[in-house]
């Protein structure tokens, strides 16, 4: 095998790695441009959460492929989309703090995209918390969607157990 044969293969081989290693962060379900003279796009990516697989949460963020400082601002919207059980509901974190559910990086700057979850027992609903966990202009960005049980095979009629 030559040098440059060597070296195609080996470029081939981390192109594959660094797809594959993308492919797990999510559906990519749209990509907006923001027009003509940037380079900045609005992605929108769905996830599941995977605890409970009958939540789907979308995310909207911005994406600036030329730029070191990609901004903070998101936008989630979470959505029952299959079964949600008390089997599952029981096997979360209940505390105050939640836990993250998904967690993704934006820059090289060591700022990341995080998905937590809380549960709120008293409303019987899933609270999910998207935030920037780098301050950008005094304000560290964040956004809450929530999913109610209402209607589910989790649902406890008459009131909500706390299991804390």
């Amino acid at each position: 095998m030559t040098r440059l044969t060597k070296k195609c293969v080996a470029g081939i081989g981390l192109s594959l790695l660094l797809a594959l290693g993308l492919s797990g962060c999510g559906d990519d379900v749209g990509k907006v441009s923001l027009g003509l003279f940037t380079t900045k796009d609005v992605i929108i990516d769905a996830r599941h959460d995977p605890k409970i697989p009958g939540v789907t949460c979308h995310i909207s963020r911005i994406e600036a492929d030329l730029s070191l400082a990609d901004p903070s601002d998101m936008s989630i919207s979470c959505r029952q989309t299959g079964p949600i059980t008390a089997a599952e509901i029981a096997n979360i974190d209940k505390s105050k703090n939640g836990e993250v559910v998904f967690k993704e990086s934006l820059s090289i700057l060591f700022k990341s995209l995080k998905v937590r979850r809380i549960y709120d027992a008293k409303n019987q609903t899933l609270l999910y918390l998207s935030y920037s966990t780098k301050e950008t202009n005094g304000s560290h960005k964040h956004a809450l969607s929530t999913v109610p049980l209402y209607g589910t095979q989790a649902w406890v009629a008459g009131g909500a157990v706390n299991n804390h």
